[in-house]
């Protein structure tokens, strides 16, 4: 007795392709599904100076929230005086790491202990890994890095990451009486931080250095000292911090 072998007829077979191409294109399209659902967040933070009296509270905030070590500093408000009497003007500038889109930083360190993290853009120093060769020092055109004598190795501002991956934000902006500090998701265009910077004139530090920062400033006052003495205005500019020059 010859064994029967079941007839397929090729309107039954094309729709078994049709179906398990349907299976396929289904099981190929949930992993995009899932990365569209869970789009990275890129942290920013807005300065509107209009609103900083210059009361030093996000500084010292900063320091209780990060233990930073006496001489150092995290974050800062430098003080801007300018003019001449009667034509004069004090203006305040909020200082901290520009968690740069382009972070040189991270481009020289040797040892991937400073890296930019994808789920949100934070650059992050990894003190297991760091060996303390202060390229980064060098290298970070905005002088926001230091050594920390604790531990030996590179340090600096965060956004108070172990604050905002529990979902509040970094201590600075929590403290700002004026609300002059803002902090959100600039990939959210309902964010308070791409509000801000929709509806506003913004300004970065030293743009021509093309790292991106990702720390935004309304109605800042970016004069240099050395700029201001060649067009023979007066300004004097009090960082604030152990390093008293700009930079």
């Amino acid at each position: 007795m010859s064994e029967s072998k079941p007839q397929v007829s090729r309107r039954d077979f094309l729709k078994k392709m049709a179906s398990g191409s349907a299976v396929a294109a289904t099981a190929t399209a949930a992993p995009g599904m899932a990365i569209s659902a869970a789009r990275p967040k890129r942290y920013a933070m807005v300065i509107d100076t209009r609103r900083c009296i210059g009361c030093q509270a996000c500084s010292v905030a900063c320091k209780t929230e990060n233990d930073v070590p006496l001489g150092e500093t995290r974050s800062w408000v430098e003080y801007i005086e300018k003019g001449e009497f009667p034509n004069v003007r004090r203006s305040f500038l909020p200082r901290l790491c520009n968690q740069c889109e382009k972070p040189q930083c991270v481009a020289v360190c040797p040892t991937g202990a400073t890296y930019k993290r994808q789920e949100d853009g934070i650059v992050v120093v990894d003190s297991d890994v760091c060996i303390g060769c202060k390229y980064c020092i060098q290298a970070c055109p905005y002088g926001m890095r230091y050594i920390n004598p604790k531990t030996g190795t590179a340090d600096k501002c965060d956004f108070c990451l172990h604050r905002v991956q529990n979902g509040i934000v970094p201590s600075c902006v929590n403290t700002c009486q004026g609300r002059a500090r803002i902090f959100g998701d600039l990939n959210d265009p309902d964010s308070e931080v791409s509000k801000l910077i929709a509806t506003n004139a913004t300004t970065v530090l030293r743009p021509e250095m093309g790292t991106e920062p990702m720390v935004y400033y309304i109605d800042a006052d970016h004069a240099d000292q050395r700029d201001a003495a060649k067009q023979g205005i007066y300004i004097r500019i009090e960082t604030n911090r152990r390093q008293k020059e700009r930079v």
